[in-house]
């Protein structure tokens, strides 16, 4: 299901399904996917929201008060696709039998500590049985909500709290998990990577694909977090264009096993400009960490050249 145009300005006015008042952090990217995954619901739409533990559970739903307008259910960090697999099998079982006549959506979010990591077993057996469900991952690249340690979304030179910059470090050693690609494999109906970016056409046309495509589908949305990455809060625009920009974070989508580059730079930036702003990145800018900068340089070129074979098939 894909939009015939895309109006920025009713888009954005649509109600918000996640009220105003939480306790998220100021820059924070975890509110902005959800505001914009949930503006993709159209109107009369009832939606079930799943959340697995972390930032964003804590900081909306304090009970007994909730940031979320819908129906929620807060389930552990392990077993978010378990939950609302359970759920919407229960609602197609009541449908059937004529108890519920209302259509609902079942959505459900996780960090990438819940998603790449602890859950990634809950999530691949609900990809797996195809579930009507739409997992989203709000990537922040570590465990944000326990300290900033380190998941296997962390990309490779990230100083954090378990993979500390030092004289015997030069942060995480190991590449990023392109989960994505994981899920994709699955042979699920959609799968979309994106960000925030422009006008959110990209993340807002996607997240209503994701919704209204039947079965499992999954969203990827790269959402920085301004303590963990150490910039601005009012940066995060720009490290977000930059991050699509440098070829870092490119925005496809995978249709029933068709992949599609979204977005291809006209002119692709050194990934240095992408480092830069974050503080998390500052010891690869000092004299004699050069090599570094041209490794992460060569693993993000990697990786965008198999992206555009997939995209050529």
């Amino acid at each position: 299901m894909e939009r015939k145009t895309y109006n920025f300005k009713e888009t954005m006015s649509k109600p918000e399904r996640l009220a105003p008042g939480h306790r998220m952090c100021a820059g924070c990217g975890g509110t902005i996917a959800v505001r914009a995954v949930l503006r993709a619901l159209h109107e009369g739409d009832k939606a079930v929201i799943g959340n697995a533990t972390g930032c964003l559970e804590v900081s909306s739903f304090m009970y007994p008060y909730t940031a979320w307008e819908d129906s929620y259910i807060h389930n552990a960090f392990e077993n978010a696709g378990a939950t609302l697999s359970g759920v919407e099998t229960a609602y197609n079982v009541l449908k059937k039998k004529g108890k519920i006549n209302d259509t609902y959506k079942f959505i459900t979010f996780g960090g990438d500590g819940g998603t790449y990591d602890i859950g990634l077993q809950s999530l691949s057996g609900a990809m797996e049985r195809n579930h009507d469900l739409v997992y989203v991952c709000y990537d922040n690249g570590a465990y944000m909500n326990t300290g900033i340690q380190r998941s296997s979304a962390t990309p490779m030179y990230a100083d954090t709290t378990t993979t500390p910059v030092g004289s015997a470090s030069d942060g995480k050693l190991q590449n990023r998990k392109d989960l994505a690609s994981i899920i994709a494999s699955h042979d699920v109906p959609y799968v979309g990577q994106s960000t925030f970016i422009g006008n959110f056409k990209d993340l807002h046309q996607k997240a209503e694909k994701a919704i209204y495509t039947e079965g499992a589908c999954f969203l990827n949305i790269m959402a920085p977090c301004p303590r963990g990455w150490r910039y601005e809060t009012d940066d995060i625009m720009n490290i977000c264009k930059l991050a699509v920009e440098t070829c870092y974070w490119p925005l496809f989508e995978v249709e029933h096993g068709k992949w599609t580059l979204n977005y291809e730079p006209k002119k692709k930036l050194p990934i240095e400009d992408f480092l830069r702003p974050q503080g998390r990145f500052k010891h690869l800018f000092k004299p004699g960490n050069e090599h570094l900068l041209e490794q992460f340089q060569q693993e993000v070129d990697r990786r965008w050249e198999d992206l555009m074979f997939m995209c050529s098939r």
